[in-house]
């Protein structure tokens, strides 16, 4: 797939078919974009699990925080990623661990690793990177 740009059907159709959301570096400051986004998902009826290692055990807008994503134990439909794009790698290694596998790993803005990208469509992984849920969903679905 081309990252540079994608088609407005394959943005909508991830938006329109996702269920269950694990975000990748969530945030309990409600300042930060992870936070405000997450917000943003949960009002639009998405269930949010969020992944920060150092907030488990606690809650974020409500939500049990995990460690990690294998201690999601339900399959997740998109994992929505709020880290630096070189830890992208990482979490799609995180991802390929999982069964099943996740429909989609979202990066957000500024959120891009081609490299990355391309191992997890090798697996049959949709990828949409250096774009936001929350912007897109109101110009493609609501």
């Amino acid at each position: 797939m081309n990252h540079d740009s994608y088609p407005d059907y394959y943005i909508a159709d991830i938006l329109r078919s996702t269920k269950l959301i694990a975000l990748v570096g969530a945030s309990p400051n409600p300042e930060r974009p992870s936070h405000r986004v997450m917000a943003f998902l949960l009002r639009k009826g998405y269930r949010v699990i969020p992944v920060n290692p150092g907030q488990a055990g606690k809650e974020i807008l409500g939500q049990p925080v995990v460690a990690r994503l294998a201690d999601i134990v339900e399959p997740i439909d998109m994992i929505d990623v709020f880290r630096a794009a070189d830890a992208l790698p990482s979490v799609v290694e995180e991802a390929l661990a999982l069964s099943p596998l996740p429909k989609v790993i979202w990066g957000q803005l500024s959120v891009r690793h081609d490299e990355a990208a391309a191992t997890a469509e090798a697996s049959g992984i949709k990828v949409v990177m250096d774009r936001c849920p929350a912007i897109e969903y109101p110009r493609l679905v609501a």
